[in-house]
């Protein structure tokens, strides 16, 4: 029953009574639930908030928890919730340091003050060292992780968005060299994990391996590095002819290499390396042009994904393979001026003008065109655009049928008759899902949704589904918890469903 009454637990019709038991369990505990809701009272905030950090931070991200109802000593988890996002004051992180049992949330603050920080760095384990190592800003701070015995530690460091450039230099050039590793702690060298590792507690992923140097615990600080954008260049260049290709495309992904540099990683024979560097915008027009050539989808792909891709290339990019774009609207496409917006929208490539059509803030003009286009795909990228009235849509399905039901159905402006319109034809499941979660959809229209399964669970919270049907889904286990959500359920059903006193 835990799932029906999580259900429960955000269905916004239930009464006060109800909720204020359902923030009396312990076990189980619904406060990631029952934080989302917007009927709560101070105390169940107060007492919601000191259930775990991740309830207090949605009540922070909320509004609902204020510094001045909160008390660091009484509630220290509020306290942390508000420090984390930085609307505390500075001292509450020395109280909360008193107790240790916070020291990993408090570690993964960034507002953390220096002096707590140190204070962390001298007397933390590991663990919370590696959350100190991704959080903290402070340069110091961050250089006497860098050195740390663990290659976790010093992999942490190079992961955190505020690793200066000469601590990012040190952790890539080994500075001071790693004396020992995961590896050759537990085992004699030289050693490699095998793929088929007997021990059930063993946790090294398969390959990790040593010799005497530390080669795979190096391996994982220095691909850390590498994909830090602040990683000072000459140091990122001297791996131009690593070994690993995967270090080779961590380099290509680098935005301040040079020109000769990347040249050398665009006659690399690793596909990795070619998708990297082919999505790099810092690798100019002319590599970006010759990698567009290149036979093989994924890298076409990561060229179309390139911010820096010339409009007459992103044309192009698409011939003599299938480019399989899904929803991903490239941001070439997305930062398109009203010129190549129209030039776009002539396109004779379909698959073109469908991901221009992926755009929501397209003009009239270039919207109508892309509703009116004869390929359906194209019609079904554009049909969820606000803006096109009702007549328009109709005149979609009409030219594309099933192929374009369910971009019809994701349109916020779609009507009843529309959306009835759209099941009682013949129709695909994609349609019904997008039906299904559609606010204007009707109880006829939400039941004939019913037939599929993922339909079905969208529909169940939905509340224009009729009364008997949300009662039968409340009797099957896989949509019980869903239809316990739904508001239109009165409110003796859902006392019934209540766990007991």
């Amino acid at each position: 029953m835990r799932r029906v009454w999580e259900g429960l637990a955000g269905n916004p019709a239930l009464p006060e009574e109800a909720v204020e038991r359902l923030v009396g369990l312990v076990e189980p505990d619904l406060s990631a639930e029952l934080v989302e809701r917007a009927d709560l009272t101070d105390r169940q905030v107060e007492v919601l908030a000191e259930r775990g950090i991740a309830a207090a931070g949605r009540l922070v991200e909320a509004g609902r928890l204020a510094v001045e109802r909160v008390d660091p000593r009484r509630q220290p988890i509020a306290a942390l919730a508000l420090l984390r996002a930085g609307r505390a004051p500075a001292g509450w992180a020395e109280l909360l340091a008193e107790r240790r049992e916070l020291w990993p949330e408090l570690a993964a603050t960034e507002w953390l003050p220096v002096e707590v920080a140190r204070r962390l760095l001298a007397g933390a384990d590991r663990q919370v060292l590696v959350e100190l190592a991704e959080a903290q800003p402070d340069p110091g701070v961050l250089a006497v992780l860098a050195a740390h015995p663990s290659q976790h530690v010093r992999q942490a460091v190079a992961w955190n968005p505020a690793a200066p450039p000469a601590v990012l230099a040190d952790l890539l050039n080994d500075r001071p060299p790693l004396e020992s590793c995961e590896v050759c702690e537990h085992h004699p060298v030289p050693w490699t994990h095998p793929p088929d590792c007997p021990d059930p507690d063993c946790d090294l992923p398969g390959g990790a391996a040593c010799d005497g140097s530390h080669q795979y615990a190096r391996h994982t600080i220095v691909a850390a590095a590498l994909a830090h954008p602040a990683v000072p260049a000459a140091d990122a260049r001297r791996h131009l002819g690593d070994a690993s290709p995967f270090l080779r495309a961590r380099l290509a992904g680098h935005p301040g290499l040079d020109p000769d540099a990347y040249a050398q990683l665009a006659a690399d024979s690793a596909l990795w390396v070619l998708e990297e560097l082919a999505g790099n915008p810092a690798i100019g027009e002319g590599l970006i042009r010759r990698l567009a050539t290149v036979p093989h989808e994924s890298v076409r792909r990561a060229v179309v994904g390139n911010p820096a891709v010339p409009l007459d290339v992103l044309e192009r990019a698409g011939e003599g393979v299938v480019l399989k774009l899904g929803t991903m609207l490239p941001p070439r496409i997305a930062a398109a001026d009203p010129a190549e917006t129209e030039r776009l929208a002539a396109s004779a490539d379909p698959e073109l003008r469908r991901l221009l059509a992926l755009r929501r803030d397209l003009p009239p003009s270039v919207r109508d065109r892309l509703a009116d286009d004869p390929v359906a795909k194209v019609a079904n990228a554009v049909a969820p655009h606000p803006g096109l009235d009702e007549r328009q849509l109709r005149a979609v399905h009409r030219r594309h049928g099933r192929a374009a039901g369910p971009g019809i159905a994701a349109n916020p402006d779609a009507t009843t008759a529309l959306l009835r319109a759209l099941v009682t034809a013949e129709h695909n499941v994609a349609t019904l899902r997008a039906v299904a979660r559609h606010p204007a959809a009707d109880g006829p229209t939400l039941t004939a949704c019913l037939r599929d399964r993922r339909a079905r669970e969208r529909a169940a919270a939905h509340p224009a589904l009729p009364l008997d049907r949300i009662r039968a889904l409340l009797a099957d286990p896989a949509t019980a918890h869903l239809a316990a959500a739904n508001p239109a359920l009165p409110a003796a059903d859902l006392l019934r469903l209540m766990p007991p006193p």
